[in-house]
């Protein structure tokens, strides 16, 4: 468990942060509680007061707390706001957590601490309905805005059966579709809408949403081993890494200790799965080429060498099907 550090202890004699919470945890972060009012401040002192500060917000996320049992000691809320914050000076991490109750005014935004907040705040929003104070574009960021409702709430429903039939809006007359292959894993996470005048793009509007696959959902109503094989499915091409990420997370919270030979295992598995993704974009760049346009053919596809192939494969099979009858 994590003890108080420097940077906690200049946060909490800071004026104004006296209602700051350490929390213990199992990863070595330090992680305290801030009340919703002073936590725009807090953040600020971070990134640009404290010696050697933390400049880059690596993740900005929430939780449902609504149905948590076993609070042991954290704040009463209906929600968490979770910051992770990266000082590359200190070559260390800090977890601010802020409680919300359903019932108060939004939090106040960080985009003007940090700009990447932007879509960080947007998928809280989108996955949680938590609103954001003073954020300047605050709308679905991976569903779609047709969608009901917020998906990592506990209680939206998990599977399709669950749910009714889509169904668009009235005022809503078209619909943009995605004709062809659509494989996250090799034909990329983005969509880019485009509307034409003639040839010319008159507006592009990006969306990341297929990028969502929904493993924090699935992950509600799994046990923590066989919700396993969900994660290779985020990247196939780096599916042991994915399951690394996860188990490594398991065994910290567990204190599980891995065995040197399973360590050694897992690192030649990890660089088995590092060689493959540049592989996949080299066999599609020798492959295209002939079967959209048929240039970059060589002697080998030609019709009359594809041809030869065929009459020495029937040839050869005429000659073990003539040795067989001969007993040679």
């Amino acid at each position: 468990m994590v003890e108080p550090t420097s940077v906690v202890d200049q946060l909490r004699r800071k004026p104004g942060e006296h209602r700051l919470k350490l929390q213990p945890t199992a990863d070595g972060i330090p992680t305290c509680w801030i009340a919703r009012q002073s936590a725009h401040d807090a953040l600020r002192y971070l990134k640009e007061e404290v010696d050697r500060p933390y400049r880059m917000l690596y993740d900005l996320t929430a939780i449902d707390e609504r149905m948590r049992v076993h609070r042991e000691g954290q704040p009463a809320s209906d929600f968490t706001i979770v910051y992770h914050l990266l000082s590359l000076d200190r070559n260390e991490y800090v977890r601010v957590k802020v409680a919300l109750k359903s019932d108060q005014p939004p939090i106040d935004t960080v985009t003007d601490l940090w700009p990447a907040a932007n879509w960080y705040e947007r998928e809280a929003w989108d996955m949680f309905g938590i609103r954001f104070q003073g954020h300047p574009h605050l709308e679905r960021l991976l569903m779609p805005k047709t969608w009901v409702g917020h998906p990592l709430l506990k209680d939206h429903p998990a599977r399709a059966a669950e749910m009714g039939p889509f169904q668009l809006p009235d005022e809503k007359r078209f619909m943009f579709l995605n004709v062809g292959p659509q494989h996250p894993g090799t034909h990329g996470v983005l969509r880019v809408a485009v509307q034409l005048d003639g040839e010319e793009i008159v507006e592009a509007e990006p969306e990341i949403g297929f990028h969502h696959r929904g493993a924090e959902k699935m992950g509600e109503r799994q046990t923590w081993h066989t919700y396993i094989p969900y994660t290779d499915r985020i990247d196939y091409l780096g599916g042991v890494m994915n399951n690394m990420a996860y188990l490594m997370a398991v065994e910290k919270l567990a204190e599980i200790e891995v065995p040197p030979r399973a360590m050694v295992i897992r690192v030649m598995l990890a660089e088995l799965f590092r060689i493959i993704p540049p592989g996949v974009p080299l066999q599609q760049l020798r492959l295209q080429p002939h079967r959209t346009t048929g240039h970059g053919r060589n002697q080998a596809d030609s019709p009359a060498a594809m041809a030869g192939h065929r009459h020495q494969r029937c040839r050869a099979a005429h000659q073990g099907q003539s040795r067989n009858l001969h007993g040679r």
